[in-house]
């Protein structure tokens, strides 16, 4: 028939696809462990906590004020945070293949936006809060005011919002994992909870902030193994 491609034509084009989807699929493979490294990251960036600002501004700008503080925040939370959203787009590629492609995508999309909300009082913590804890230690005045400024209603506003999109995405992913297979049921659950615990627990009880990170990153563990073969594409 006049303008039908030949058929060794077809089967060359179709190889070529399936060799590019399975090359992509592969990249997504190893991306997914960039899953674990963000909650061990959460895990060891929250190890200790400042003290209370309103009760000992003193203590609190010392703290602020160290080389670890700085580094908590700049590669446990920022760089972290970056490393968890190329994470979650890896286990997207995967999940889409399958039975609950739809909340995935939500997923993906209500956690990438919550992450970068955060980003904005990472910002303010890393970079701001030493500023100010110098300040006050130099013995300048105003410094407790200037948290305030900081720490004012268009930062938390951000960050509810944030906090919304991100611990519905936790769930939503959490879902979208254990649906896609049987053997990741517990994974996808224990993820998703164990993000939402993570961030209560730091206006709560925060001491148990890293324990909810490492469990989370237990079951990022068993995500990265077991989500690139266990998802069977919808026919």
């Amino acid at each position: 028939m006049p303008g039908v491609p030949p058929s060794s034509y077809r089967r060359t084009v179709t190889t070529a696809q399936h060799e590019r989807t399975g090359s992509g699929l592969r990249l997504a493979g190893a991306g997914l462990w960039l899953l674990p490294l963000y909650a061990l990251l959460l895990t060891l960036s929250t190890l200790t906590h400042e003290p209370d600002h309103a009760e000992a501004f003193d203590d609190w700008s010392r703290y602020v004020t160290t080389d670890i503080f700085l580094v908590n925040h700049i590669v446990g939370s920022i760089l972290g945070a970056a490393l968890g959203l190329v994470g979650i787009v890896s286990a997207l590629l995967h999940l889409v293949r399958g039975p609950a492609a739809g909340i995935a995508t939500v997923a993906t999309a209500l956690t990438i936006v919550g992450n970068v909300l955060f980003t904005g009082l990472f910002a303010a913590a890393a970079f701001a809060q030493p500023a100010i804890g110098r300040a006050f230690l130099a013995g300048r005045e105003g410094a407790e005011a200037l948290y305030d400024e900081v720490y004012g209603t268009p930062l938390f506003i951000t960050f509810g919002i944030g906090a919304v999109c991100f611990l519905a995405g936790a769930v939503m992913f959490g879902r979208a994992v254990a649906r896609a297979s049987e053997t990741l049921r517990l994974a996808g659950w224990g993820y998703g909870v164990a993000l939402v615990l993570f961030v209560v627990s730091g206006f709560t009880v925060s001491v148990v902030q890293p324990v909810f990170a490492a469990l989370a990153c237990a079951a990022a563990v068993l995500i990265a193994l077991r989500l690139p073969g266990a998802v069977e594409p919808v026919r």
